[in-house]
């Protein structure tokens, strides 16, 4: 067992060491690995929270999971520390997104998931594609950012589900019935959303923040997206991006724009000053969750809980009721 640990650590490091340029393929071992893990926890490593959340909701006490990424840790600039590499030696299961959210890390994790199918996966791998968007800016991959259609982030429930069942079948019934009482959880959230949607008149359905993350959001419950920023912050907005985006919100009077837990609120406080300037009062509606959710512990720690926190959030800052 020592062995093969240290064998699974060697080709990690030296995939994390490799540029895009040096790539090394470790021995091919594309079987269907069915842990022994019948005396303990399957270790889970996800890479953010959103993930792990949904591990374990499904997996419950038959899963230990790891989230690399923190509160506040932006996923598209994230680059995996010697700790992140040692937790990934030791996990039974890796699971990632796979529309190149994690754009430090996607190279790594798509080579391991050539080697080791069953225990590195996309989660997005079963979404259908014509579900998703592949805007011309983003290089011609798809938005990352599937968690804010329920009905999507609902797939990937299913994939996880089915994943944790090939690693430990002992448990398929109980995988079974815990995602089963989850995605009803998530279904009464998708009609909480479209219904807190509604209340919104359609000419103030307009939402601005820094990143472009709320594409699906805007697609799946009805609302304009603008954003500062494009589909990763790892694109840098100019001068000129403030202006247009402070003319646009000071033409549509759109009374307030909002920022984000994991990106700097400096970029939209200087829309807003922007806006000021051309004579229209726009408020920092709140801050909304969009790569990662909130602290530990908390309503906003869970996916339904950020999920819940937005919409509201937004509600009132569009709105000005509670």
């Amino acid at each position: 067992m020592k062995k093969i640990i240290g064998l699974w650590l060697f080709w990690i490091t030296v995939l994390f060491s490799c540029t895009d340029q040096q790539r090394v393929s470790p021995p091919v071992q594309k079987s269907i690995t069915i842990l022994d893990v019948q005396d303990r926890p399957i270790r889970v490593v996800a890479t953010i929270g959103m993930i792990a959340d949904l591990v374990k909701n499904i997996g419950g006490e038959r899963v230990e999971v790891t989230s690399l990424m923190g509160t506040g840790v932006d996923p598209h600039l994230y680059k995996a520390s010697a700790g992140a590499v040692n937790l990934i030696s030791q996990a039974d299961l890796i699971l990632y997104n796979g529309l190149h959210l994690e754009a430090g890390m996607s190279g790594v994790l798509e080579r391991l998931s050539d080697q080791k199918p069953s225990q590195v996966v996309a989660v997005t791998k079963n979404i259908d594609r014509s579900k998703l968007t592949a805007p011309p800016e983003f290089a011609g991959a798809y938005d990352p950012h599937v968690w804010f259609d329920v009905t999507l982030w609902t797939n990937v429930a299913e994939t996880i589900r089915d994943t944790l069942t090939k690693l430990m079948p002992s448990a398929e019934e109980r995988f079974q019935t815990q995602a089963e009482k989850y995605m009803l959880q998530l279904k009464d959230l998708d009609i909480y959303v479209k219904e807190k949607a509604k209340q919104i008149e359609t000419s103030k359905r307009v939402l601005v923040t820094a990143h472009d993350a709320f594409g699906y959001f805007g697609h799946a419950y009805g609302f304009e997206v603008r954003a500062l920023q494009g589909i990763s912050t790892a694109t840098e907005a100019g001068t000129a991006d403030v202006r247009n985006l402070a003319q646009f919100i000071a033409d549509r009077k759109i009374p307030a724009i909002f920022v984000e837990s994991s990106v700097p609120r400096q970029s939209i406080e200087a829309v807003q000053a922007a806006v000021q300037a051309r004579g229209f009062e726009v408020k920092i509606g709140g801050e909304l969750f969009s790569d990662a959710m909130g602290n530990p512990h908390t309503e906003e720690g869970t996916y339904i809980g950020m999920v819940r926190h937005n919409i509201d959030t937004i509600f009132y800052g569009l709105t000005g009721n509670n």
